[in-house]
Formats: C-alpha cells, structure tokens, sequence
C-alpha cells in the first residue's frame, strides 16, 4: 500500500448518503455490501455478454467525484460502487521522482490543499496534500497512487485509464502488468498513433479511441489495432444509432458521453429532470455511457431494464 495509510477499511468506503466532507468512520460502507464487476477472462466476452443481457455500463467520470467526495479518490470509487455497478475513469499522472498517481490537473491548485504544478512536485509531499471535493472544501482523503488504485480495483470493477502528460505509457502499462490487472483494465488514446502505441506495448489490453466513422475504424484497422480490441469512443454531442450499429457489427464497443459543461447531456438532463434520456441512449446501441451522473444515470436505466443486474456477466451486489 502507498506511504499515506487508509484510516480503516469502514473509513475507506464511506456510506454514499452521507454527504459530509470527512465521513464518521461509523457510517461507512464494504464494497462487498454494494457492487462489484468482475468479468470471467477477456473483456471483449464480457461486454458481449452484456449487448445480449441488453444492458449498458456506466463510466463514472474521474471516479464519480459529488459534494463530499473528490475526484480521483479511491474513497469516492468505493462510495459510488455502494450503489452503483459502474467501471471507473481516472487519470494517471506522474511526480517528479516519478511515482504514479491520481491527478487530473496539471496544477494542484483545484483539486488538492497544495498549489504549483502537479508534475513538479515530488511524491512526498504530494502525499500529504489533501484532496478537495467539487465545491473546494477539503477532504479527509489524500491523492492515491495508481498502484494502489489498482490494488482496489482488482477484484471490485474496471478501471479507465487516462494519460495525463506526465505519465509514460510504459511506466503505466508495467504496473498493470505487475499486478495481472490486463483484463481490468482500459487504456484511453485520444489519436491513432497512441492506440497504435498502447498497442504494441500492450497487445492484449482493450484500447478506447475516438471513432466517428467506419472510415475511421477501417483506417485504425489497417493501422494495426484489432477491431476486438478497440472500443469506440463517439463524443458527447448527440448519439448516433447509425454509427452505433456499424461498430456493434464489427465487434466494437461503443462508448457514449453525457458528461461535460454546462451545455452537456447530463447538465441537461439535470435541469429538464428527464432522466429518462439515460436509458433512451443506451437502447439507441451504446455499451458504455460516461457520466458526471453515474447513480441518477443507473437508477434511470434501472427502471428501464437496461442496467445490469445481480449475477449478470460477473456484475453482482453484496
């Protein structure tokens, strides 16, 4: 585990109801009284296997940060996973000496208590910083390594990984490796030569890509990255059925986001209260939806049967 120490396991998973920034070590929460996705083998089969349940995942955001609840937290991760079966997006960067960790930003100053560039700051004295939750209160949590971010998530859900500039896509991959965490695992690439990249460093890993077109799938094809490795990501403007169904058919998952500004769907929704949209996206052919929302999206595509359901495809609820 990294230098910082979780306080205790109650601590770590803190109960979702309670909005408090330090949450009572009594109120909190096991993950195994909520939600775990731990798929048999390959990804690829177990995101087939929820296209035929009919059911769509969600990707919360940066971990699904809300007030009380930072960002890039494991303590966050472990709250939604309470009662939401989601996979989860972080960001990896790098100190300066070189450590691994949960960082969005390239400055501390919005989400931890310390200021200056998240790059330049050695592992240290990041660990002492304390993380701020969405309104910029300070949070009892600190900034987690990835390899204990890993750690957690092995045998509880996915993680989504996002390069930050400061971490190496071999450092990265070496760790996943060193923790057997392959089939745990999705590795964003935002062009073509970094899916190629990622790749050939990690030739068994799925790879999220922007893909806004059949050319564009062809063209990653040719370049060298197998269809079945390949989950398409497809913006965040309005979905597309057509193109849902043309990388459905060619064995890609598709990925969809409501996330974003205040101009994004999940804004939208919140304002109009027609959650209802959630589940219209997902049975327009999306396998993934990437939400700042992730418990309004799954209790509307739970109402919809649409979300995954205990037992289903190795998602279960303790």
């Amino acid at each position: 585990m990294l230098k910082w120490v979780f306080v205790a396991s109650a601590g770590l998973l803190a109960a979702c109801g309670n909005n408090s920034a330090e949450p009572a070590p009594g109120g909190a929460q096991s993950h195994i009284n909520g939600w775990t996705i731990t798929p048999k083998g390959d990804l690829n089969a177990f995101f087939e296997c929820l296209e035929a349940e009919a059911a769509t995942l969600l990707s919360a955001h940066r971990g699904g940060p809300y007030p009380g609840y930072p960002e890039n937290a494991v303590e966050t991760m472990a709250a939604i996973l309470s009662e939401v079966p989601a996979l989860m997006e972080i960001d990896v960067a790098a100190s300066s000496d070189g450590v691994l960790y949960l960082m969005h930003d390239e400055t501390l100053d919005r989400t931890t208590t310390g200021t200056g560039a998240a790059g330049a700051a050695a592992w240290a004295d990041i660990a002492k910083l304390r993380l701020k939750d969405e309104t910029g209160r300070q949070t009892a949590f600190a900034p987690p390594r990835f390899s204990d971010a890993l750690r957690w998530a092995k045998g509880r859900t996915l993680l989504q990984v996002d390069f930050k500039p400061s971490a190496r896509y071999e450092d990265v991959i070496d760790e996943i490796n060193h923790q057997d965490a392959e089939d745990s695992v999705i590795l964003i690439a935002y062009t073509l030569a970094s899916a190629r990249k990622l790749h050939r460093l990690a030739p068994e890993m799925m790879i999220s890509l922007g893909i806004n077109s059949q050319s564009e799938l062809n063209g990653a094809v040719a370049a060298g990255v197998p269809a079945n490795r390949l989950m398409g990501f497809t913006g965040i403007q309005a979905p597309r059925p057509r193109l849902f169904s043309t990388l459905n058919a060619r064995d890609v998952e598709v990925i969809f986001g409501t996330l974003g500004g205040n101009g994004s769907i999940d804004k939208d929704i919140a304002r109009s209260g027609d959650a209802a949209r959630y589940a219209d996206i997902a049975a327009a052919g999306v396998d993934i939806i990437a939400t700042d929302r992730p418990k309004q999206a799954h209790a509307a595509l739970a109402k919809a049967s649409r979300a995954p359901g205990n037992g289903v495809c190795g998602v279960s609820k303790g």
